[in-house]
């Protein structure tokens, strides 16, 4: 019989009910913006061994890449472009499925298939996003878009 670690039989929501605890104890004393950043895309990357994990900051109105994990990546990103430009001008998550059918689709690495962004905010103004790729279609479900959000909220002033 094989016996897998138990973090690898854990339910997605507890692997999110973890990392909400390890992300919180990791920025708990630490006021670095970018080091809290790094930290937070590591920590979602490693958890959950996503393609691509990191952030965009609004800089002189463009979307310019943060700390991240995975390959390399778009370094800029126009307001309302793709995805992540999108999130931006709606300032809401959104969960695509397939990003080849979504409209304006950006294409930084051909080898992601489904992704997640959700908007960061201060003072009820978008200041950046987290983008979350998989190579998989279909990866990211309600319980990514309430988990995610959750960690961000609890999470923007040490990173807005």
């Amino acid at each position: 019989m094989l016996l897998l670690p138990l973090y690898f039989t854990m339910k997605k929501i507890e692997k999110y009910e973890l990392l909400f605890e390890q992300i919180k104890a990791l920025i708990n004393k630490e006021s670095d913006i970018i080091a809290n950043m790094s930290n937070i895309a590591a920590a979602i990357h490693e958890t959950f061994g996503f393609w691509w994990t990191g952030f965009y900051r609004v800089v002189d109105n463009e979307l310019v890449l943060g700390p991240f994990q995975g390959p390399v990546a778009c370094t800029r990103i126009a307001y309302g472009k793709g995805v992540c430009g999108t999130s931006w001008e709606e300032g809401k998550t959104i969960v695509v499925e397939n990003v080849h059918e979504f409209p304006g689709h950006i294409v930084c690495s051909s080898a992601s298939k489904s992704e997640i962004v959700v908007p960061i905010f201060k003072e009820n103004k978008v200041v950046g996003v987290l983008d979350i790729d998989s190579e998989n279609l279909a990866t990211f479900d309600n319980i990514d878009k309430e988990c995610l959000e959750k960690i961000i909220e609890v999470v923007q002033p040490s990173i807005s």
